[in-house]
């Protein structure tokens, strides 16, 4: 769909910091749609931009921190992208159509990260909430080890898709706020300290079925909850860590 104040930019051959430039002069003089073409792992797009109408469409593979530190554009990857997006991203939506790297949402306060096939370590690294502001990861394939990491508050969904184990080891070490569901059977042994196997509820699967129903808008794909089973994993302590510290006086 073409709009009047929509703008191509080709990526090709160029530098990530002039890439960027050339985005934000953009934003400035108020294009709200973006495509970006033949992207090959220029870094920092879209970092730290604040607009809720802007929408950006990326082809090709999106470099480090993508929508880093933003708050509210919604960030189209035809493709895979690097690692941490969404690095500290206050609102907003960002849809890989591909694969991404280590550390997606690292530090999330905020918005919705999806991804269409499978991520790497680390995911979801110190993700918090506060108030109105609730960080959500929609994997749809499989997460290496350490998912979720010290995770303080929001939502992680890894949906197993087309493979043979959803996550690795050390899920949720160190976690002490939100919750992680992960389809499928997760071994007690790869759990990571202070995070523990709770019931999952009536509301944790009306929770689940409207992410995977965004899921499957955004990627057209058909995932049915009906036909998965969810194994619920949230923080066994508020203070996990509270046995390694002693206080006097």
């Amino acid at each position: 769909m073409e709009h009047k104040d929509a703008k191509q930019i080709d990526a090709k051959g160029k530098d990530y910091r002039t890439l960027n430039k050339e985005i934000r002069e953009s934003v400035n003089d108020g294009i709200n749609y973006i495509t970006v073409k033949n992207v090959l792992g220029q870094r920092f797009i879209a970092d730290g931009i604040k607009n809720r109408t802007l929408r950006i469409s990326i082809f090709g593979v999106a470099g480090g921190d993508l929508g880093a530190f933003m708050d509210g554009p919604t960030i189209y990857v035809r493709g895979n992208a690097e690692h941490a997006p969404g690095n500290t991203m206050s609102s907003g939506t960002i849809i890989v159509d591909g694969d991404a790297g280590d550390c997606v949402g690292h530090s999330m306060r905020g918005g919705k990260i999806f991804v269409k096939g499978s991520v790497g370590y680390r995911v979801g690294i110190h993700m918090k909430q506060f108030q109105e502001r609730f960080p959500t990861i929609i994997i749809g394939g499989s997460a290496y080890s350490f998912l979720g990491e010290y995770m303080a508050g929001g939502i992680i969904v890894v949906l197993g898709q087309n493979c043979t184990k959803p996550v690795g080891s050390y899920v949720g070490t160190g976690i002490h706020g939100g919750t992680i569901y992960v389809a499928g059977v997760v071994d007690d042994n790869d759990l990571g300290v202070a995070a523990s196997k709770k019931e999952f509820t009536d509301e944790d699967r009306s929770i689940v079925s409207a992410l995977i129903d965004e899921y499957n808008q955004h990627f057209d794909s058909s995932i049915s909850i009906d036909e998965l089973t969810f194994t619920k994993i949230q923080p066994s302590s508020k203070r996990p860590f509270s046995n390694l510290y002693t206080m006097e006086g």
